[in-house]
């Protein structure tokens, strides 16, 4: 059974950090791309960054303060938030894709107050 289990968000203030984790099982986690995606409210789900054997791909909002990283031996992804804005505030998804599998965990909520 494929599960993604998120953890790590919680209440902080602006220019605090936090650091996501993605605890992945059930499927072949090293071939997998790896990604953190969020949605705020009334907003739709949109990408963070992404990591796979070809590098990381981060979108503009976050370069310089979000880190993506994965620890293949214990099936993990990660993500390093610093400098954290009200605007990050939003539930953050864990998610794996390999070709048509698409794999989402639950979400973590993330709320940065100013």
């Amino acid at each position: 059974q494929v599960q993604l289990v998120e953890s790590g968000g919680g209440l902080v203030q602006a220019e605090a950090s936090l650091r996501l984790s993605c605890a992945a099982s059930g499927f072949t986690f090293s071939g997998y791309v790896m990604g953190w995606y969020r949605q705020a409210p009334g907003k739709g789900r949109e990408l963070v960054a992404s990591i796979s054997s070809g590098g990381t791909i981060y979108v503009d909002f976050v370069k310089n303060r979000f880190t993506i990283s994965r620890d293949n031996a214990k099936n993990t992804v990660y993500l390093q938030m610093n400098n954290l804005k009200p605007e990050d505030t939003a539930v953050y998804y864990c998610n794996a894709k390999l070709e048509l599998r698409d794999y989402w965990g639950q979400g973590t909520q993330v709320t940065v107050s100013s």
